[in-house]
């Protein structure tokens, strides 16, 4: 069962201009972070999806970075941050894994 879709959890991230890691979402809409993005188009609002290590998204040219993608130094990292984060944005989410 998914906890949150991708498109709330992109709605939220771009909303509030806020970073979060490959891993942290696709641990939290229970998909592999390799396959996270796959059949999606790259897009501004998709890059608020970032690679730990650098802080940003994976083979983006710099004119899909949304402007203001380094402007909160914030990047959230673990599921569990991510659930807390969205959940005070009123995002519905499972905070425990089925199964």
């Amino acid at each position: 069962m998914l906890a949150a879709t991708m498109d709330q959890i992109l709605d939220a991230l771009d909303a509030a201009e806020q970073r979060a890691t490959y891993g942290a979402v696709a641990s939290l809409v229970g998909v592999s972070p390799r396959t996270l993005m796959k059949g999606r188009v790259r897009s501004q609002r998709d890059s608020w999806i970032v690679n730990l290590r650098s802080g940003l998204p994976t083979d983006y040219d710099a004119e899909l970075l949304h402007p203001a993608l380094m402007a909160n130094t914030t990047v959230l990292s673990t599921r569990e941050d991510l659930v807390q984060w969205l959940t005070s944005r009123g995002v519905d989410v499972i905070a425990e894994r089925a199964g």
